[in-house]
């Protein structure tokens, strides 16, 4: 596949991606805002709204421009990375994660940018876990997926391509 058309479907497939992630929240301001928890599985998974301030577990609570200028150098070094990567199937897995882990970093960075908090409204119940939203899903499935790979499909010098500061030099 043609570079540009690989580029335009990623584009496409990130801004669909953020397109759920912000109607999701968007539901949760409407029908959980001000309401009493709704319960999908008792004791198990809730949907209940929280206005989040600061990151992955509320740390660097109220830190807003912090959060908004470190998502934003986060989302320009992984883009760069996502178009640099060789143009070749055996990296299809590593451009998808990216992808994901792009479009929560996004979805996350508009409310931040728009309401200046999260909307996290997933409550998994039985280990009293934080809450969460569709974007924290994008981010942690894509660098859950992308550590195994690089742990057992890449080689050491494959997983260079992501990582290295060199191999952005030389491109």
């Amino acid at each position: 596949m043609k570079t540009w058309k690989r580029n335009l479907l990623s584009l496409i497939g990130i801004f669909l991606l953020i397109l759920l992630d912000q109607f999701t929240k968007h539901l949760a301001i409407l029908h959980l805002k001000g309401q009493a928890p709704y319960i999908l599985l008792d004791r198990i998974l809730e949907f209940s709204y929280l206005e989040n301030t600061g990151a992955a577990f509320s740390s660097f609570s109220g830190r807003q421009t912090f959060l908004i200028i470190l998502t934003a150098m986060v989302i320009i070094v992984l883009a760069w990375r996502f178009f640099t990567l060789p143009v070749s199937r055996r990296f299809l897995w590593m451009r998808i994660c990216l992808l994901f882990i792009l479009s929560g970093a996004f979805g996350n960075l508009i409310d931040r940018l728009t309401r200046r908090y999260v909307v996290d409204f997933i409550y998994f119940v039985p280990i009293n876990f934080p809450k969460f939203n569709v974007a924290d899903i994008y981010i942690t499935v894509g660098v859950t997926v992308l550590a195994v790979l690089m742990l057992f499909y890449y080689n050491e010098e494959e997983c260079g391509t992501i990582i290295s500061v060199d191999n952005l030099r030389r491109k």
